[in-house]
């Protein structure tokens, strides 16, 4: 899997880097969806690098996905910010126009 950060994706997640949180992991929120196929795709910053995630490849920062997630996304994607909010993206398609970057750094998430 690979994923292109745009400058103001980066720019902003710099930005937000509480408590120095190194690593972008891509997740499947499933989080009051109903099944566990059910979800929504999103990011978080953490500093947490689990056994069972898969590395993202990107020239920008190390990025994660846990591994029982990746079938969730594309193989090549792209993390973008306009409008205040970011944006993750695949060829022809948008997964989620909104993420909030105040959700970026929440913990406790369905890892």
């Amino acid at each position: 899997m690979k994923l292109e950060i745009t400058k103001q994706s980066l720019s902003k997640l710099h930005e937000l880097k509480i408590d120095n949180r190194k690593y972008l992991l891509l997740l499947y929120d499933r989080d009051d969806c109903g099944c566990g196929v059910n979800g929504v795709p999103t990011i978080r910053l953490t500093n947490e690098k689990k056994d069972y995630y898969d590395i993202v490849t990107n020239d920008d920062m190390s990025t994660f996905v846990p591994k029982q997630q990746a079938v969730f996304f594309n193989k090549k994607l792209k993390l973008d910010y306009r409008n205040g909010f970011f944006q993750l993206l695949s060829q022809g398609e948008t997964l989620n126009a909104f993420i909030s970057p105040q959700t970026v750094c929440l913990d406790g998430i369905n890892k």
